[in-house]
């Protein structure tokens, strides 16, 4: 699922893992089996949507400056990689002024790579946050769903070969979610980290 920034490569929290079987399908061919995209099935529920959207608002003004930093900061790079480049063309990959230049680069992108992660941290840690309200149902979301079409077995889309759609349950499984997790909060509370423990408050409307 997508981040709302441009390219954003900060680091979020991934999807809980889920305990999903990959038996090979030809093994168990008298059960019920399907697959299911459980990243997907997150991304398409309703809270999770909703709550991308809202934090277009919310969160305006940190994502507005997050990429207009980031502009700038590209355009810094690429200047500089320009300069490398012609210094490598016209006085060779052995110049003695070229690796002082390459060094220097690659400090200053490492010092860039750092300050666009904190600039964007808290629209990083918001999204986290609403991934975590989704995920905690996730488990339930999918053994609801498997109940209720007699599925035996689960297998991820990437571990089979070849499927028919009418075995894929993702949006079975995004449809759980909806009645689970009908609405995700889109401001942690103070302090909040990936990986802490859900709050009660996770079903209440989005701010």
């Amino acid at each position: 699922m997508k981040m709302i920034l441009k390219a954003a490569a900060l680091a979020v929290a991934p999807i809980a893992g889920i305990a999903v079987m990959t038996t090979p399908a030809a093994a168990q061919s008298r059960m019920g089996i399907a697959v299911a995209d459980l990243e997907q099935a997150v991304g398409k529920s309703n809270a999770f949507t909703n709550a991308m959207t809202a934090m277009q608002t919310t969160y305006k003004a940190q994502i507005d400056a997050f990429n207009a930093r980031k502009a700038t900061l590209d355009t810094e790079l690429q200047t500089k990689a320009n300069e490398i480049q012609s210094m490598q063309k016209t006085a060779g990959a052995n110049s003695p002024t070229l690796q002082p230049k390459i060094e220097a680069f690659q400090q200053r992108r490492a010092a860039i790579q750092q300050e666009l992660s904190t600039l964007g941290r808290p629209i990083a840690t918001a999204q986290a946050y609403v991934e975590e309200q989704v995920t905690a149902k996730l488990s339930d979301a999918l053994k609801s769903a498997m109940t209720k079409r007699k599925i035996d077995l689960v297998l991820q889309p990437q571990a089979t070969v070849s499927y028919q759609p009418t075995v894929d349950i993702t949006d079975a499984v995004t449809a759980e979610l909806n009645t689970l997790v009908p609405n995700a909060q889109i401001v942690p509370p103070a302090g909040w980290q990936p990986g802490q423990q859900q709050q009660p408050a996770a079903n209440a409307s989005s701010r």
